[in-house]
């Protein structure tokens, strides 16, 4: 069990999300930056659906109450356990009373914290993900409280070697301005030649109407050159929607499960985690790919995850 001693309300309990309840009208939810979710819970030895620790309001502090492994990854961030320094994308033995302590990120907006057996809230709707905006799921349906008390469920027998184990970031965590790379949408032909232009060769700017539901971006606006009614369509974390302001809206982890604005286009599922750690005032490009590479690169991502969970476990100690 694990003790809440500092938080905010946006810390939350996440994993991977509900899937496939789009259509009965329930969002994905979960990890804003699923790659470092997984990553962390690599680390530690957990299933890919372990629930982990969100961190988004610094900083965050927590009390371990039995011995247990904790990893941290994601943004850019101070990290201290019993009071020495514990680098990003790591993991190491707690003891039962030592504390764990994350300052504000320097790059990033979210560090992921996820604890060997996982966060045991109880499942709802298939995951044991935080609904921020419906208020359900995770724990108590809310943020994270000074004085929370979470559960752990079972972790794998032994422990971690002397000074733990990390991991190297997937692959292109650390390529400065690279695109985010996208699909062409429904409503891709709606738009002018000169507006589909702008969207991929301009600059935006995340502003700060960004949370878990959505981010909105400012620059150029894009004009709609085919203008007709559309009626109400599904869209999923990644759609970027042109509202009548012409700036794009890229829906994200809590989105609306259905709208009507024209979608220009959707970013690939690869890339979302920078859209997860994207704060007001970063800049962001996007570049159009194919079918077939946003599969290669998803394909990536899975390999270096593999990779990693075959590493972690030769290195646990009996």
């Amino acid at each position: 069990m694990i003790e809440i001693l500092s938080s905010g309300v946006l810390n939350s309990v996440q994993d991977r999300g509900r899937r496939g309840l789009l259509s009965s009208g329930v969002c994905r939810s979960g990890a804003m930056d699923i790659q470092a979710l997984d990553a962390a819970n690599a680390l530690v030895g957990n299933d890919r659906d372990a629930a982990a620790i969100e961190v988004a309001a610094f900083p965050f502090r927590l009390r371990f109450l039995d011995r247990a492994a904790v990893a941290v990854t994601g943004a850019v961030a101070g990290a201290r356990l019993a009071g020495c320094h514990l680098p990003l994308w790591w993991a190491m033995e707690a003891l039962a009373g030592d504390e764990l302590t994350i300052e504000p990120p320097t790059v990033g907006a979210r560090v992921y914290v996820a604890i060997g057996g996982g966060i045991d809230v109880p499942p709802l709707l298939g995951a044991r993900a935080t609904d921020l905006k419906s208020g359900y799921g995770g724990h108590e349906g809310r943020g994270l409280r000074r004085g929370d008390r979470l559960p752990l469920g079972p972790r794998w027998p032994g422990r971690l070697p002397d000074g733990g184990i990390g991991a190297l970031p997937p692959p292109g965590r650390d390529v400065a301005n690279r695109p985010l790379r996208v699909l062409p949408a429904a409503e891709w032909p709606d738009f002018s030649e000169a507006a589909r232009g702008l969207f991929v060769t301009e600059g935006w700017r995340v502003t700060a109407e960004a949370d878990r539901q959505g981010c909105r971006l400012d620059g150029p606006e894009l004009i709609r050159e085919r203008r007709r009614e559309l009626l109400s369509h599904g869209i999923v974390p990644g759609t970027v929607q042109v509202p009548p302001s012409g700036r794009p809206i890229v829906q994200l982890a809590e989105a609306n499960t259905c709208g009507g604005y024209p979608k220009i286009a959707t970013v690939i599922e690869a890339d979302l985690w920078r859209l997860g750690q994207a704060m007001p005032g970063d800049a962001l490009r996007f570049a159009v790919v194919s079918r077939d590479e946003a599969l290669a690169a998803l394909g990536e991502t899975a390999g270096w995850l593999d990779r990693l969970r075959s590493a972690a476990a030769l290195y646990r100690v009996s």
